[in-house]
């Protein structure tokens, strides 16, 4: 049912030098993914949402870290917390309720400006826009707004020119909030912990997303459904994969991130895995990722650096 509900959505292109014999664990040959071509010029930004409505399923990890990847290939990146409950900006380092103006004060007060929320993280390239509980306030107010799918679209507008590439990290929720991160997107990266549970709300999150692509924003793709919190050990995690690839083929990426007590460690130290444990497996496979998005984008004709 998941399968078929995609088909009317498209999906960023992919292509890679296929290694001859070997296969990943997503059951595909493995995949050589070029490094990037250097940026000439920067802007205007691709916007992703970072979305599964489904929590502990990996979006926080992925939005530091694959962002930070993206910096570290000469991307300019800014970072979207979208979560009332702050995470993302814990994971960099910030005490929400130590901010003065937040994302939510960009949402809801006409005389705050974008650069008057964004926040210079501890990795070069790449800036936050922080979010705490007062997020959980505009949902309930956007309702009597107009045009209330398009608010944050709106006050990201003038950060575009800025950076190559804007990630939203999504509450785990379909209300009005990541309607609005969808609405402004150019496209979804999809985050799965590999686990029976995990498969279920699949059905839903592709059909909120057809709806939005057909009636709110007609250019959304999904860039890629991501396998989180995979352990080769298990032959459940092993199943769970298959189940994935088997559903949804192509538009799984071939990059896996393997569960790792690294990451925790390093949400507690307030750094992307990429600089607190440099030469880690999490580290490795986020810039993997990296590198695979950044394919798919030049592909699709969606990096304009490619």
């Amino acid at each position: 049912m998941a399968a078929s509900r995609m088909t009317a959505i498209p999906t960023a292109g992919s292509h890679a030098a296929e290694l001859q014999g070997e296969l990943g664990p997503t059951g595909r040959p493995v995949s050589a993914f070029p490094d990037p071509e250097p940026l000439v010029v920067h802007g205007p930004a691709r916007t992703v949402a970072v979305c599964n409505q489904k929590g502990g399923v990996g979006k926080t990890t992925t939005t530091i870290n694959l962002g930070a990847a993206l910096a570290e290939q000469g991307r300019r990146v800014l970072l979207v917390d979208f979560d009332p409950q702050g995470a993302l900006s814990v994971g960099l380092g910030i005490q929400p309720h130590d901010i003065d103006s937040t994302i939510y004060n960009l949402l809801m007060e006409r005389d705050v400006t974008a650069h008057d929320v964004l926040f210079k993280t501890n990795v070069d390239g790449m800036d936050l826009l922080p979010s705490n509980i007062d997020l959980s306030g505009a949902e309930v107010q956007l309702v009597h707004e107009v045009g209330r799918e398009y608010v944050l679209g709106g006050v990201l507008q003038p950060l575009m020119p800025e950076y190559d590439v804007v990630m939203i990290d999504c509450q785990p929720s379909l209300g009005l909030l990541t309607i609005n991160a969808l609405a402004a997107a150019d496209g979804v990266i999809i985050p799965l912990e590999c686990e029976y549970f995990a498969m279920r709300g699949v059905a839903l999150l592709m059909e909120t997303i057809e709806k939005v692509s057909h009636r709110l924003n007609t250019k959304l793709v999904i860039d890629g459904l991501l396998a989180t919190m995979y352990d080769s050990r298990t032959l459940h995690t092993r199943e769970v994969l298959a189940s994935i690839v088997n559903g949804f083929g192509d538009k799984v990426f071939h990059t896996v991130i393997n569960r790792t007590v690294r990451f925790p460690d390093a949400t507690v130290a307030g750094e992307p895995i990429t600089s607190f444990d440099s030469g880690s497996m999490g580290a490795s496979s986020y810039r993997e990722l990296a590198k695979e998005v950044l394919e798919r984008w030049r592909v699709a004709g969606a990096d304009h650096g490619g």
